[in-house]
C-alpha cells in the first residue's frame, strides 16, 4: 500500500512527509489515524463476534474464526504444524484462535487508517469484502457446514463490520478537510459533513467506539447463552452402555511375559472390575494413573472444535475393495456384540517424557469382524478411516489377523466416547500411533491398495508406516517435588510398548548403574505398565534417567531421535534437587 512520489507530494503541505516514510508508518501518522485504528478494531471485532453468534445459533456453521483456523491447519506447512504441537501441546488450538482474532483486529485496525487516507478510501471496502469472501470459502469447505449458509454468514458479517467502521468514522474526531477531486465517489457524502465540535466530536466517537465493543462482547456471549446441548451430546447422555455390554474378551494378565489374554464366561467380570482388582502402583504419589480419565486423555487433531455428531442421522460406511458394501447406524452397532479392550493411544508427535499418551478401557466391535462382512478384496492391503471432517489415515490390512485388537470404538472408560474424543464412534488400533490409525468422528472405512492412497499426515514428511515405539517416563519426582535427604522417596512413572508389552524397567541414578524396578499388574500387553524403584537420596542435585525393555527382550533405543518423521526415540531423564535433611 506505498505511494508513488507524486502522492507523497500532492498529499501533504510540505516536504517532510518524504521523512515519514510510506506504508503503514505513513498511515499511522496522518491525521484521525488513530481514530481510524480503533474504527477498523472495532468493525473486525463486530464482524467476529457475529461470526460467534451465529455458531452458538447453528451447530453446522462454524464461526470464521474456527473455520479460517482449520483452513490453516490444512495448508500450513508440516514444520509449522510440528512446532505449534511441540511448544503448545493440547493448547495449540486455542493459541490459533487467539492468534487469528488477534491479526483480525489488527487488519481491521490498517483498514481503518486506510479509510483516514485521500485516495485509499477503497480499501476498507475491499478489505472487509475480502475478508467476507475468506470467510465464507473456509467456512463452506466444511464438509458438515451448509454451502450457502456459510457463504451467507460470512457476507453478512463482513458486511457488519464495514457498517460499523463507516458509522464510527461518521463522528470520528481530527478528521482533515479533502479537496473534492480527492475523495472517492462512496465518499463525498461522509467527507462533506461539517465538522463536529472537537469536544463532542471526541465524545461521539468515544461513545460509538464503546457501543461497538459492548456489542461485539454481547454478541460473543448471547452466542454462548443460546447454545443448548448439541444433539449429539443430549443423544450421548441418554446411552447406557453397561446394559449393552456383554461378557469382556480378556481377563487380568500380569506384566509381557506373562500376559496372555483369556476369555471369560458369560458371568465374568467386566473389564472395569479387572482393573479394579489388579495390583497396580496407583497409590504411589504422582505416578499416572493405571487407567486415563476421560477428561485428562490428550487430544490431538485437527479440527479447532469438536465435531457434533448426531447419531440419529450418521452412518458408517464400508466401501472400496470390497464384495459387499454396506453401512451401519448407531443402533446396529449398539446391537452387536461388544468388546471391551486396555490399550495405550500416543500421539506420534510426543517426545520423550512428554504427556501425550493416554490407557483407557475401549468398548466396541472387532475391526475385523466388520470388514469380513464386507468381504475383503484380494490386493486391498490398505484400511483407510476417514472422519466426518475428511480427516484420514491408512494401515495395512494384515496387521488386523496378527492378533493384536482393532477396534471400532463406541465407549471409552464403561460411558459412551467423548464428543471430544470421537462420539459416536472411533477407530483404535493396538500398537499404531494415532495419525495413521485413530479416526475419530469415522463415517466411512475405505479398502485400497497400499500405494492407492496417502492418509492425511503422509504427504506432509510423516512415515506412512506409524508402530508405537517403545517408550518410558518418570512421572516422580519431578515438577517441583524436592524430596529430602534421607529419607525413602519413590521414582516412579510408566512404559509402554504395545503390542510387545513390557518385560522390565531400569533406573539410573548420576549415571550409576542400572537399576531393575517393581512393576504393576497390567491387562495384557497392549497396555502401559506402571513401574516403582524406591530410592534414598543424598543432599543435593541428581539425574535420573530410565528405560524400558519390552516384551521381546529389546531395549528401549538410547537415541536421541526427533519425532519426525515416525515418533521419538530416547531415554527420558529429569534432574532433581534433594534438599538437606
Amino acid at each position: 500500500m506505498s505511494d508513488s512520489s507524486h502522492e507523497a507530494t500532492a498529499d501533504a503541505p510540505s516536504g517532510s512527509q518524504a521523512q515519514d516514510g510510506r506504508g503503514i508508518g505513513r498511515l499511522i501518522r496522518r491525521p484521525g489515524s488513530v481514530a481510524g485504528l480503533l474504527a477498523g478494531i472495532a468493525g473486525a471485532a463486530v464482524a467476529l463476534a457475529f461470526g460467534e453468534f451465529v455458531d452458538g445459533l447453528v451447530d453446522s456453521i462454524p464461526s470464521l474464526v474456527v473455520a479460517v483456523g482449520e483452513a490453516l491447519v490444512d495448508y500450513s506447512p508440516d514444520w509449522a504444524v510440528k512446532l505449534s504441537i511441540e511448544l503448545f501441546g493440547e493448547k495449540d488450538k486455542a493459541v490459533l484462535a487467539i492468534g487469528i482474532v488477534g491479526v483480525s483486529l489488527i487488519i481491521g485496525g490498517l483498514l481503518g487508517a486506510c479509510a483516514m487516507a485521500p485516495r485509499r478510501r477503497w480499501v476498507p471496502f475491499a478489505g472487509f469484502a475480502a475478508f467476507g469472501v475468506i470467510g465464507g470459502w473456509t467456512a463452506a469447505r466444511n464438509p458438515m457446514s451448509p454451502f450457502v449458509g456459510s457463504w451467507v454468514v460470512a457476507l453478512a458479517a463482513a458486511a457488519l463490520g464495514y457498517v460499523t467502521l463507516r458509522l464510527l468514522l461518521r463522528v470520528a474526531p481530527a478528521r482533515s478537510p479533502v479537496p473534492a477531486e480527492d475523495q472517492a465517489p462512496a465518499e463525498s457524502s461522509v467527507a462533506a459533513m461539517p465538522e463536529a465540535a472537537p469536544d463532542a466530536g471526541r465524545r461521539a466517537f468515544l461513545l460509538g467506539i464503546g457501543g461497538a465493543g459492548v456489542a461485539a462482547v454481547g454478541l460473543v456471549a448471547l452466542g454462548r447463552g443460546v447454545r443448548g446441548p448439541s444433539a449429539a451430546e443430549t443423544a450421548r447422555a441418554g446411552i447406557d452402555l453397561s446394559a449393552a455390554r456383554p461378557p469382556p474378551t480378556t481377563a487380568a494378565a500380569g506384566t509381557a511375559a506373562a500376559a496372555e489374554p483369556t476369555a471369560t464366561t458369560a458371568a465374568g467380570p467386566s473389564v472395569a472390575t479387572q482393573v479394579a482388582a489388579l495390583d497396580t502402583l496407583d497409590e504411589v504419589a504422582g505416578i499416572s494413573s493405571y487407567v486415563t480419565p476421560n477428561n485428562d486423555f490428550y487430544r490431538i487433531d485437527t479440527a479447532l472444535t469438536v465435531p457434533q455428531v448426531d447419531p440419529a442421522n450418521w452412518k458408517l460406511s464400508f466401501t472400496g475393495m470390497v464384495d459387499n458394501p454396506y453401512e451401519l447406524t448407531f443402533d446396529e452397532i449398539l446391537a452387536m456384540d461388544l468388546q471391551e479392550h486396555v490399550i495405550t493411544l500416543s500421539c506420534v508427535s510426543n517426545r520423550v517424557g512428554g504427556s501425550l499418551v493416554g490407557n483407557a478401557v475401549w468398548t466396541g466391535v472387532p475391526l475385523v469382524d466388520l470388514l469380513d462382512r464386507a468381504g475383503v478384496q484380494n490386493g486391498a492391503d490398505q484400511v483407510v478411516g476417514r472422519s466426518v471432517d475428511d480427516w484420514t489415515a491408512g494401515f495395512p490390512t494384515e496387521i488386523l489377523r496378527d492378533g493384536r485388537n482393532a477396534v471400532l470404538a463406541v465407549g471409552m472408560n464403561g460411558e459412551p466416547l467423548p464428543t471430544a474424543h470421537g462420539f459416536p464412534a472411533r477407530l483404535v488400533v493396538a500398537g499404531l500411533y494415532g495419525y495413521v490409525s485413530a479416526v475419530k468422528w469415522v463415517e466411512e472405512i475405505h479398502l485400497t491398495t497400499w500405494d492407492g492412497f496417502d492418509g492425511y499426515w503422509v504427504p506432509r514428511g510423516w512415515s506412512k508406516r506409524g508402530p508405537m515405539k517403545t517408550q518410558s517416563r518418570i512421572d516422580v519426582p519431578g515438577g517441583g517435588n524436592r524430596p529430602v535427604a534421607g529419607t525413602e522417596t519413590a521414582i516412579a512413572g510408566i512404559a509402554w510398548a504395545p503390542t510387545r508389552g513390557i518385560s522390565a524397567v531400569e533406573v539410573r541414578v548420576d549415571d550409576g548403574p542400572w537399576q531393575r524396578c517393581e512393576l504393576g499388574e497390567a491387562l495384557g500387553d497392549e497396555s502401559w505398565v506402571q513401574w516403582h524403584l524406591p530410592w534414598t537420596p543424598t543432599a543435593g542435585t541428581h539425574s535420573l534417567q530410565v528405560r524400558a525393555i519390552d516384551g521381546t527382550g529389546m531395549t528401549q533405543p538410547e537415541g536421541p531421535k526427533d519425532v519426525r518423521p515416525d515418533g521419538a526415540e530416547g531415554w527420558h531423564r529429569v534432574a532433581v534437587r534433594v534438599d538437606a535433611a
